[in-house]
């Protein structure tokens, strides 16, 4: 355990996978005066900062996603927060010490970029925008995917939506398998080097995939990519087969998408209770499907209980989880009112005790599948740190048994 005292608040912190992955604290004031939902104390907070991977960039735990900008098409499910709202978000997660803000170029088609861009203009140059390009954005045959003439266009694009003249975190928002993979990375190496990004990163690749990306690199002589966003919570914890420990084996830094579950995990959806209105769940958004509603149910309980036991919500509890977890960099939190940011950002204080993580694991534990079942069985004294992550829980279960 690494323990850090600063301004005499001590945080003891977990360090995973060496320097790459280790946690960093440092003051951070605040920057933008009083907020109605900000106390003095929240601006007096101290983040927690920790390294993208191997790289040498520090973001904070926490990451402002921006979707709800704009409101536009199929994204108004998600929110629909404008120039005067997103100013006033900013200012609170600025207060609040995040500085890393996330965005997409097919997020409203282009709106949110332009409402990022504008409120973050005369601010800080220290605050770091991270966006992504994959999808479709216009009706020419070319206007998607992750070929070098898409990617290079879609940069451009969304650095004049953003009014900046690098992106400093640039990630392919999905696998595309009709483009040649070498030629993909070459054009991300192109734009790092031209100084259009100053990093690139991957999101919602598989496994095999990621690793493809990183050897293709290393074999090519081509910068890869320091990061990954991926989908992670504690309704769905299949990143734990692939995902997460290629982050740990290889120094991949990690930020969550939808840590919430797309508000499933809020403390709204329980066990025999009636559905909440005005929420993209019931306005059919369609992320993340639910494969065993009985288990998210009992996710959900165990959540609320430890809210009303440390007198917190249930959103809080959640986000602190993924927080907590190894490997992970930073957490995106996003909301469709001012008040329920101010309420994700208290996350960033709460520090959950190993029973109340041990019971947040038991409820939400993915099932062991082959070959990790074999693994956890026959080879656990030749396992990584990396295979650990999934397999430790299951391997001590088995000690507990006399089956080791």
């Amino acid at each position: 355990m690494l323990v850090k005292t600063i301004n005499r608040s001590i945080f003891t912190e977990p360090v995973f996978g060496g320097n790459a992955l280790a946690r960093l604290t440092r003051p951070y004031p605040s920057r933008t005066g009083h907020h109605p939902f900000i106390s003095s104390a929240r601006e007096r907070q101290i983040m927690h900062y920790r390294q993208l991977g191997r790289s040498g960039l520090r973001i904070s735990t926490f990451t402002l996603g921006t979707m709800t900008f704009g409101g536009k098409g199929d994204f108004a499910k998600t929110g629909d927060t404008d120039l005067a709202g997103a100013k006033r978000q900013i200012d609170m997660c600025v207060d609040a010490g995040i500085n890393i803000f996330d965005t997409a170029d097919i997020y409203s088609a282009g709106v949110s970029e332009e409402i990022l861009g504008a409120a973050l203009k005369g601010r800080s140059s220290d605050l770091l925008v991270s966006s992504k390009a994959r999808f479709t954005m216009g009706p020419g045959a070319n206007d998607a995917g992750s070929s070098r003439y898409h990617l290079i266009s879609a940069c451009e694009a969304s650095l004049k939506r953003l009014g900046r003249d690098h992106i400093d975190l640039y990630y392919l928002h999905e696998w595309d398998g009709q483009t040649p993979l070498d030629e993909t990375l070459e054009a991300l190496d192109t734009l790092t080097r031209s100084g259009k990004i100053r990093y690139a990163g991957v999101s919602n690749f598989s496994g095999w995939h990621l690793m493809k990306a990183l050897s293709t690199a290393e074999r090519d002589r081509l910068i890869a990519p320091v990061a990954q966003q991926i989908y992670y919570s504690l309704q769905a914890r299949e990143a734990e087969y692939e995902l997460l420990p290629v982050a740990v084996d290889q120094g991949i830094g990690v930020q969550v998408w939808s840590p919430m579950a797309g508000g499933l995990l809020s403390g709204k959806y329980r066990r025999g209770k009636p559905q909440p209105t005005g929420t993209r769940q019931i306005e059919k958004w369609g992320e993340p499907p639910v494969y065993d509603i009985e288990k998210l149910y009992d996710v959900v309980e165990v959540l609320v209980a430890i809210a009303a036991e440390r007198g917190v919500s249930a959103a809080q509890v959640a986000l602190a989880w993924v927080a907590h977890r190894p490997a992970i960099t930073s957490v995106v939190i996003g909301a469709r009112t001012d008040a329920q940011l101010a309420d994700n950002l208290k996350a960033a204080e709460l520090s959950l005790s190993a029973e109340e993580m041990a019971r947040l694991d038991k409820a939400s534990a993915p099932p062991v599948l082959y070959p990790y079942w074999h693994q956890a069985s026959t080879a656990s004294d030749r396992l990584s740190p990396a295979d650990l992550l999934l397999l430790a829980p299951t391997i001590a279960e088995r000690a507990k048994d006399g089956k080791a």
